[in-house]
C-alpha cells in the first residue's frame, strides 16, 4: 500500500502538494518536519511535512521527496494552526505564513553549481569568448556557482549561455542543496593530558626555558585556570600572555596543548546572578495589576490605559513573573527595534539570563538560536522580547503575551504578504494556547477602547504618573502669527528657542520631534518651479544634505544634488520644507557649543545603531536629540525636562480617516518623554492652527473626548470599529489596462457585495516602483459574515483571473487596512 505526504511549499500558492514516501518514511515524519521536495523541473524546496495519508493525487503522478531535513518538528501544532488562522483572516497562502515566519537558515534552496564535464573532448576553437571564459575558470575551480558565473563574464542573465555549454557537453548542472545554519563554534585550549603528573609538568617548564615565549603562554594558562574553572577560549589566552597565534599554535603542535571547541549561542547576554526579582509597586499600579487578574479569571484580553510615565513595564514585571512561577514562558511584544534595547536593560535586571531577544536586526544564525532555545523550552528564553515577527516563535508552554504600545501602526506587516496585525493575531494566538493577553498604551487605540467598552477585553487603568510627578504641561506656540511677523529663527520660534536655551543652563536635556528625515522634502526652482521627481514613483525626491543627494523614500532611486535647474538651466534652486538633517544644522548654528544626536531612518541602519544612539543621550552626552517618530515610542530619558514639536500641521491634514487619532497618540506619546522624574516637563508644540480640537484636546490629556469625537465621525461614516475593512490593491504598469481591470473589479464586487464599496480610486501616491496603483475599498458590516464575504471575493478574483488581458494585474489584499 502506497504512503503519501501533503506538504505546505513555502510559495504563494493556495494548494498542499502531495508526494510519495515509503512506509518507513511515514512512520517516521511528524507534522512540523521540515522535508526537501523536487519541484517543477530543476528546483527543490524546503517543505513543511503537513499530513501522511494513502490518498494518491489525481490531478498529478505525484513525485518522490529529496530528504527528510529534521528528527524532530521544528514547528508545533499550535503553531500551524496559528498560521493557518493567519493566512485565512488576512487573505494570503500558508505558503506565505511559512516564507515569512520561519527563519531564512531553515529555507534550504536549490543552488545550481557548474561542474565541468571530465569526459567531454572540447575543442576550444568552437567556444565563443563567453563561453571560454567560463570553460577556463573551471579548470582551476571543482564547481561555480550561477552568481559567480555571471561575475566572470560580467552579465546579469547567463542561464543562456550554461544552457549553451550544457547543450556542447563542456559543462554539467547539478542541483546541490545547502543547510544555510552554521552553529557557532568557539575554540578553547587546555593542557595536553600528559602533563597532569606533576614530575612531567617539571620537566617540560625546563624543556620551556629555551623558548621563552611558549614559556610565557603555558604559565599564563596556569594563571587563567587559578582565575576561574571555565573552559579558557583561545584568544583570551592570546591577550593574557601577549603571544601571537602561531606561537598557541606551535604548542599545540607540539601536543603540549590540546585545541578543542564548544558550541555556543551568538547572543549572550552578561551573567547576572543578583537579578533582583523584587519590584515595589504604588497603589495605582497595585490596583491595576488586581483589575488586570480579575480579567484573566474571566479568560479575558485586558485593556490596560495607563498615561505616559505611569509605571506599566512594573505591571508588566510583576505578571511576568506570576506567569515564570507557573513554569510558563511569556511574549512581550514591542511595535519598535528601538524600544528593545532599552527593555532589555530593565528586564535583565528583574530576570537575569532568562531573557531572549529576536527581531529583524538579529542574523540568520542568532535567529535559529532563539528559535531552537524556544523550541526547547529553554531556561535562557523564559523571556522572549521581540518585534512583530516573534508571535510566529514555537513556544510550546506560553502563558503570557504583553502587547506594548498597542495603538501602533508599526504592528501592521504593508509588505510583503502576511500583512497582519500583530496584536490582534497576538490574540488569536494566546486563546489558542489558553494563555493570559495583555494590551498595554498610554493612548490605546479606538478599537481596542471600543472592545474594552462593549465588555469584550477586561479593563484596568493607571491615571497617575510614577511618583506623582505633574504630566507635563504643553503649551500651543503660533507660528502662523510668528512668520507673518518674521519672528521665526529658521524653522524655530523664540518661544521654542527660549524654552531650549532655559533647559540647556539647567543642565536637562531636550527632544526634538519632526515627522520627516532627509534636509528638504522638495527641491524646487524658483525661475520656472521644476521639481527633481522620482522617474519610479510619482513622488518628488528629498534632499539629503550629509550624502549630497537626492532620494526617493520609496524605491531608493538616488542622484546628486543638481547645481542648476534641470528643466530650465537656472541655478535658482530652493530647499521648500524640513525634515530632522535640516533642524540638526539649524541647532548647530543657533547652539554652536551644545551636542545634537540625530535618530531617523537614516542614522540607525547597523544592528546596534539604535543601542548607541539611545545609550549616548541616556549617558547624557548629548544635550539634544532630533528625531522622527522612533523618538516618540515608550522611550524611558530621565533628564530630559523639554520636548519640541516643530511642525502638529502635517500630520493633522493626512488623507486618512485615522489621522486624527494618530496625531493624539503620536503627539501625547512625544510628550510623555518630557519629564518624567520628580520636576514637571514642558513641551511645545508649533503650529499653524493652535485652535485645532485634536491640539487642544492633547493640550488637557483629554483621552475620554477624543474618544468620543472620532468615534462619532466613525459612527456617521462607516468606518472602524464599526465595520471591517479590506482594502484591495491593483497594481501595473500599464496605466490603461489598470483604469479597465479596476474598474471590472468593482463593477463585479458591487453586484456581488452590494453598495458598501468605494473607489476605485488613486492613492496619494499613485506609483510606486513603475508600478501604477488602484484602491478598491470594501466596508463590510459587523452583521455581515465576514468569512462568506472573502470566499466571494476570492471567487471574483478567480474570474478576473480567468480573463487573459488582466494577467499582468496583480491583486493586493489589506484585511483591516489602517
Amino acid at each position: 500500500m502506497d504512503y503519501f505526504l501533503d506538504v505546505v511549499l513555502p510559495i504563494p500558492l493556495e494548494k498542499l502538494f502531495t508526494y510519495k514516501i515509503s512506509q518507513a518514511e511515514a512512520d517516521f515524519i511528524q507534522e512540523g518536519m521540515r522535508v526537501a521536495v523536487p519541484f517543477g523541473k530543476t528546483k527543490i524546496y524546503t517543505a513543511l511535512a503537513y499530513r501522511v495519508h494513502r490518498n494518491a493525487p489525481e490531478a498529478y503522478e505525484p513525485k518522490e521527496i529529496y530528504q527528510i531535513l529534521d528528527d524532530h518538528p521544528v514547528v508545533t501544532q499550535v503553531q500551524l494552526k496559528h498560521w493557518e488562522w493567519v493566512a485565512q483572516y488576512y487573505m494570503c497562502t500558508l505558503g506565505e505564513v511559512i516564507r515569512s515566519a520561519l527563519p531564512s537558515a531553515f529555507m534550504l534552496e536549490s543552488e545550481t553549481l557548474v561542474l565541468p564535464n571530465k569526459n567531454a573532448d572540447v575543442d576550444e576553437a568552437e567556444l565563443t569568448d563567453d563561453e571560454f571564459l567560463v570553460f577556463e575558470a573551471l579548470q582551476h575551480q571543482s564547481a561555480l556557482k550561477i552568481s559567480e558565473v555571471s561575475d566572470i563574464v560580467d552579465k546579469k542573465n547567463v542561464l543562456k549561455l550554461i544552457n549553451t555549454l550544457v547543450h556542447k557537453g563542456v559543462v554539467l548542472q547539478k542541483e546541490e542543496l545547502y543547510e544555510q545554519y552554521k552553529p557557532k563554534l568557539v575554540r578553547y585550549v587546555k593542557l595536553s593530558e600528559q602533563y597532569d603528573d606533576e614530575e612531567e609538568l617539571a620537566d617540560l617548564l625546563n624543556e620551556l626555558t629555551r623558548a621563552p615565549k611558549q614559556s610565557q603562554v603555558v604559565l599564563s594558562l596556569f594563571q587563567l585556570k587559578a582565575k576561574s574553572t571555565k573552559p579558557i577560549p583561545i584568544a583570551e589566552l592570546e591577550k593574557e600572555s601577549r603571544a601571537s597565534r602561531a606561537v598557541i599554535k606551535a604548542l599545540i603542535d607540539k601536543d603540549i596543548l590540546e585545541e578543542y571547541h564548544i558550541r555556543k549561542d551568538r547572543v549572550e547576554f552578561d551573567e547576572r546572578s543578583e537579578a533582583s526579582k523584587h519590584v515595589d509597586l504604588n497603589e495605582y499600579q497595585y490596583q491595576a495589576l488586581q483589575d488586570i487578574n480579575k480579567g484573566f479569571d474571566n479568560g479575558k484580553p485586558v485593556l490596560l490605559h495607563g498615561v505616559t510615565s505611569s509605571g506599566k513595564t512594573e505591571v508588566y514585571v510583576k505578571l511576568i513573573q506570576q506567569c515564570l512561577d507557573e513554569g510558563k514562558q511569556a511574549l512581550y511584544l514591542l511595535p519598535e527595534i528601538a524600544l528593545t534595547s532599552q527593555l532589555i536593560n530593565r528586564l535583565r535586571h528583574y530576570f537575569g539570563h532568562q531573557v531572549s531577544v529576536y527581531h529583524s536586526k538579529y542574523s540568520i544564525h542568532e535567529r535559529v538560536e532563539v528559535w531552537n532555545n524556544v523550541l526547547n523550552n529553554a531556561e535562557k528564553a523564559q523571556i522572549v522580547i521581540g518585534a512583530r515577527s516573534s508571535l510566529f516563535l514555537p513556544f510550546t508552554n506560553l502563558g503570557l503575551v504583553v502587547v506594548d504600545e498597542e495603538h501602533e501602526s508599526s504592528f501592521k506587516q504593508f509588505d510583503p504578504a502576511p500583512r497582519y496585525h500583530a496584536r490582534d493575531a497576538a490574540v488569536v494566538l494566546a486563546a489558542l494556547h489558553k494563555s493570559n493577553i495583555v494590551l498595554g498604551s498610554a493612548t490605546p487605540s479606538i478599537e481596542s477602547m471600543f472592545n474594552a467598552k462593549t465588555q469584550k477585553y477586561g479593563y484596568a487603568s493607571i491615571a497617575h504618573r510614577f511618583g506623582d510627578v505633574l504630566m507635563p504641561d504643553i503649551n500651543l506656540v503660533d507660528i502662523k502669527e510668528a512668520t507673518r511677523k518674521r519672528r521665526m529663527k529658521g524653522h524655530f520660534s523664540k518661544t521654542l528657542i527660549k524654552a531650549i536655551t532655559e533647559a540647556l543652563e539647567e543642565g536637562e536635556q531636550v527632544i526634538l520631534f519632526q515627522n520627516r528625515r532627509g534636509f528638504a522634502p522638495v527641491v524646487e526652482c524658483t525661475t520656472c518651479g521644476h521639481v527633481a521627481q522620482c522617474p519610479n514613483c510619482d513622488v518628488s525626491l528629498t534632499y539629503h544634505q550629509h550624502r549630497n543627494q537626492l532620494r526617493c523614500h520609496y524605491c531608493g532611486y538616488h542622484m546628486a544634488l543638481q547645481q542648476a535647474c534641470l528643466a530650465c538651466g537656472s541655478p535658482t534652486l530652493d530647499n521648500k520644507g524640513f525634515g530632522t538633517e535640516q533642524i540638526q544644522q539649524e541647532l548647530g548654528q543657533l547652539f554652536p557649543d551644545v551636542k545634537v544626536g540625530r535618530m531617523d531612518l537614516d542614522t540607525t541602519r547597523g544592528k546596534y545603531a539604535y543601542e548607541k544612539i539611545i545609550s549616548s543621550f541616556e549617558n547624557q552626552e548629548m544635550d539634544i536629540l532630533v528625531g522622527t517618530q522612533m523618538v516618540t515610542k515608550g522611550l524611558d530619558f530621565r533628564n530630559v525636562s523639554l520636548v519640541g514639536i516643530m511642525n502638529a500641521d502635517s500630520m493633522l491634514n493626512f488623507p486618512d480617516y485615522r489621522a486624527h487619532e494618530r496625531s493624539f497618540q503620536m503627539l501625547t506619546q512625544v510628550a510623555g518623554r518630557a519629564g518624567r522624574t520628580q520636576k514637571r516637563g514642558k513641551v511645545l508644540i508649533q503650529t499653524y492652527n493652535p485652535y485645532h480640537q485634536i491640539l487642544q484636546q492633547v493640550t488637557t490629556n483629554s483621552y475620554d473626548k477624543m474618544f468620543k469625537e472620532q468615534f462619532y465621525e466613525r459612527e456617521q461614516f462607516k468606518y472602524p470599529p464599526l465595520v471591517r475593512l479590506i482594502k484591495i490593491t491593483l497594481k501595473d504598469k500599464d496605466f490603461n489596462k489598470l483604469n479597465e481591470s479596476a474598474d471590472w473589479m468593482a463593477g463585479s464586487l458591487r453586484n456581488v457585495l452590494g453598495s458598501n464599496i468605494l473607489g476605485p480610486e488613486y492613492p496619494p501616491v499613485a506609483r510606486i516602483r513603475r508600478d501604477y496603483l488602484k484602491n478598491i475599498m470594501i466596508k463590510i458590516p459587523r452583521n455581515q459574515p465576514l468569512a462568506q464575504t472573502k470566499n466571494s471575493i476570492k471567487r471574483i478574483e478567480k474570474s478576473f483571473n480567468a480573463i487573459s488581458k488582466y494577467k499582468s494585474v496583480r491583486l493586493v489584499y489589506n484585511v483591516d487596512h489602517i
